[in-house]
């Protein structure tokens, strides 16, 4: 079946007729049942409707989907945004942290009608629509007053409806339950508090990244502190609409609140969902919803959705795609300590029913990441990314080109490299030193020098990283997915460190720091200390002499990597 705006989920859970009211009222009462209900008027009003009336809509690339998130490349003006918030309470106008123009459902108020002081359900209506109408531009204006003139826009079956002109305000839609425990559109014109330089400023404290009245700390670290914030609630250094809700998002979950805040931006084209539950969760769960185009060498996800008929458009192997993620506690020992978020899940929505298909990779597949290096080495691989933050590259036609692609690749997957089998590793050296190594390449490279050594640094930050990813293991007592006693382990860390000490001559201080950390966390193992260290030699089995002596050489090693630190920061 040709799917159409028209039958877009036609045979789903919620449907609605030609004039926008639905098909059946609803009456929703938790926050999970609004989601689904929101789910299916969002996703058919901001992405199909403007998915179909515009023939060069910019389908969301998969790898945008993916943690860490990049800057977004152009704002589409003729694309619609929004944001909201929903809370699973009654409002209290008065006690309640932001501003919003609030409306009142005309069933509240006819429930404590008493006598003639109370307002009639006309009045309440008329005021209802003189607080929408006062936000919308002047040509919504008339238009929306017949439409809505008589009508008690408050109640969801008028949602869809409505969504053309909520489309066309400022600022955020508000829902919350009425006094009978019913969602309705409990606001308009909601302004989100941001605190941005106090949230940045507390966090990056917390976490150890600021020190009070340091500004060398603070300038050094202040972006990575921004965009670590930023990215535990799903986005990149972003608009203001994006960022208020993030840090809104932040304040209601430390709150306690149920609550759900949403968000679409013209210019990342994703329906982005942060849901608190009121539970223990240190941070709200995070959603995004949009329509990705699949890789078509991905036979084996295509094979999957072509069978079940979750295709929107079959041909150019559209689907809507909804991402979940699982956030990360800051661990500054971590080598990979920049993970603030991770993919759980993901989920193909069928156009037309709403119901799901699961168990895919679409946008975190090794080998499609493995082709896309392939592509930038060889100079045919096309498309656009953002060189450092300000500068739009297109395509890899030249060695330029090429390793500004290979620098944004690098940086997009660093840590996924850091993790991944030493199989996908190893191909990855083999494309990247056949490239970067190769003397017909010198000459061009002796002209971008500069470029050149900067994808040689974040080269060489990952191969360390993965022999540091691999002490973190061992610290554990686990080597290549084997459990190992003390005697490897401290073998292993000898070894491992060995090696490293004579490639840090490319230097890097967050990953020495990880090593000292690790190797001081092994040398002060209780049980290692009590049951070998601590006794005389003539008490160890041989066994036992071998372990006291690896240890013996991890704390010289520990010791060279301080010394080496400390020589480093000297001379800086």
């Amino acid at each position: 079946m040709k799917i159409t705006l028209k039958n877009a989920f036609s045979k789903g859970e919620f449907t609605y007729r030609e004039d926008g009211l639905l098909s059946e009222p609803v009456e929703l009462t938790s926050l999970a049942e609004l989601k689904r209900f929101l789910d299916v008027m969002h996703v058919k009003q901001c992405l199909l409707r403007p998915f179909f009336e515009h023939a060069d809509y910019p389908l969301v690339e998969s790898r945008e989907l993916l943690p860490s998130f990049e800057a977004d490349l152009w704002e589409y003006k003729q694309l619609p945004g929004f944001s909201m918030v929903a809370f699973e309470r009654p409002l209290n106008y008065f006690q309640e942290v932001f501003q919003f123009d609030i409306l009142h459902p005309v069933l509240d108020t006819a429930s404590v009608a008493e006598g003639a002081s109370c307002p009639l359900e006309s009045q309440v209506i008329a005021r209802n629509v003189q607080a929408m109408q006062t936000r919308l531009p002047k040509a919504f204006q008339e238009s929306f007053r017949q439409r809505f003139g008589r009508f008690d826009t408050s109640v969801l079956d008028y949602y869809p409806a409505l969504m053309p002109f909520l489309l066309a305000m400022d600022r955020a839609q508000v829902f919350a339950l009425d006094s009978f425990g019913h969602f309705h559109l409990g606001g308009v014109y909601a302004s989100f508090p941001s605190e941005l330089d106090s949230e940045i400023k507390r966090f990056g404290m917390r976490i150890g990244k600021f020190d009070v009245g340091d500004n060398e700390m603070y300038e050094r670290n202040r972006l990575f502190v921004y965009q670590y914030l930023m990215e535990l609630y799903g986005f990149p250094i972003v608009s203001e609409r994006r960022t208020s809700s993030a840090l809104f998002a932040r304040r209601l979950h430390k709150m306690g609140e149920r609550f759900m805040i949403r968000v679409l931006g013209q210019s990342d084209r994703t329906i982005t969902t942060m849901t608190g539950e009121g539970d223990s969760r240190p941070y709200p769960r995070v959603e995004k919803l949009a329509l990705v185009r699949v890789d078509a060498d991905q036979e084996e996800a295509l094979r999957a959705i072509d069978e079940a008929g979750y295709f929107l458009d079959r041909e150019r192997r559209v689907v809507i795609l909804r991402v979940t993620y699982r956030q990360h506690k800051f661990n500054p020992d971590n080598v990979r300590q920049d993970r603030a978020l991770s993919v759980e899940a993901q989920e193909v929505i069928h156009p037309v029913t709403g119901q799901v298909l699961g168990d895919l990779n679409i946008i975190k597949d090794a080998s499609n990441m493995f082709l896309r290096l392939n592509d930038i080495t060889r100079g045919e691989y096309t498309g656009r990314i953002i060189f450092k933050r300000n500068e739009i590259v297109e395509n890899t036609d030249t060695d330029e080109k090429r390793l500004k692609f290979l620098y944004a690749w690098l940086s997009k997957h660093q840590r996924r490299i850091i993790g991944y089998s030493d199989e996908f590793f190893a191909n990855v050296i083999k494309v990247l030193d056949n490239y970067l190594l190769s003397p017909d390449n010198y000459e061009a490279f002796g002209h971008l020098h500069d470029l050149y050594q900067e994808v040689w640094a974040k080269y060489s930050y990952i191969q360390q990283a993965r022999k540091v990813r691999y002490l973190e293991d061992i610290q554990d007592r686990e080597y290549r997915g084997e459990r190992i006693g003390y005697r490897r382990m401290l073998a292993e860390a000898v070894q491992l460190l060995h090696g490293l000490k004579f490639e840090i001559v490319s230097y890097f201080d967050t990953l020495v720091s990880s090593v000292i950390a690790i190797g001081e966390n092994m040398l002060n193992d209780r049980y290692l200390l009590r049951t070998y260290i601590e006794k005389r030699d003539d008490e160890l089995t041989p066994g036992g002499l071998e372990i006291k002596r690896n240890y013996g050489k991890l704390v010289s090693l520990v010791d060279e990597f301080r010394a080496i630190q400390r020589t480093r920061k000297t001379a800086a």
